[in-house]
């Protein structure tokens, strides 16, 4: 877990980060959808999940960019920059209807990341444990699917002024629409730490990766 600290004198965001942080403490989040059908076809012709597909992608997206990356130590009053974000999913298990939280790490290599993070699916699914443990995991984001539902959109509320910097994605059932599959992704960030251009930048980042995704593993 290395990281550095955020000098906030030399912050590029520095007066923004003021306003979001004392003036207006608030965060937001940001539904769009996404075109998968050429992942989801990917994922049907190379044997593997769509899900651990697009977990990758959506890993690589976040530590694509510094800004995705903070974390707020409230001991120290510090800001950290990571040097990567690790993906928090979870099993959901349909016998007691609850859910277990996986910790996986990044790794931008395909394959290692695959199978490191499908190997701590599968040991989520032998506990029935919820698992939770943010303390010895600072530079998590959370990453969870809702398989059920395709939804407009999604709000995920944590209270005004928490400094909560970790992005928080939600994703749901994809939909033909027009002969694409289409499926909703939500994102929530701390506006101290992000604003509406990088909730767009990642849209079109994440795009760029299900097609690079694709055509590398095509080569």
């Amino acid at each position: 877990m290395n990281y550095k600290i955020i000098d906030m004198n030399k912050y590029y965001r520095k007066d923004i980060f003021r306003h979001f942080s004392s003036d207006c403490k608030c965060s937001f989040a940001v539904t769009a959808r996404v075109d998968v059908t050429d992942l989801k076809a990917f994922s049907k012709r190379t044997g593997t999940s769509f899900y651990l597909n697009f977990l990758y992608v959506l890993s690589k997206v976040l530590n694509s960019r510094d800004d995705y990356r903070f974390f707020w130590d409230y001991q120290t009053q510090q800001m950290r920059l990571y040097d990567k974000i690790n993906p928090r999913q979870y099993v959901f298990h349909e016998d007691t209807e609850t859910i277990t939280v996986v910790y996986s790490e990044f790794f931008d290599d395909y394959k290692t990341f695959y199978d490191a993070a499908k190997a701590d699916l599968e040991k989520g699914k032998a506990t029935r444990e919820y698992g939770l443990d943010d303390a010895a995991h600072p530079n998590w984001f959370d990453a969870s699917s809702l398989p059920w539902l395709s939804f407009d959109s999604m709000t995920v509320e944590l209270p005004d002024g928490y400094l909560y910097f970790n992005p928080i994605v939600n994703w749901g059932k994809f939909r033909e629409e027009n002969g694409r599959l289409m499926m909703p992704v939500a994102i929530r960030l701390n506006h101290a730490s992000a604003d509406g251009y990088l909730a767009a930048l990642f849209y079109r980042v994440l795009e760029k990766e299900i097609a690079a995704l694709c055509t590398q593993q095509e080569g």
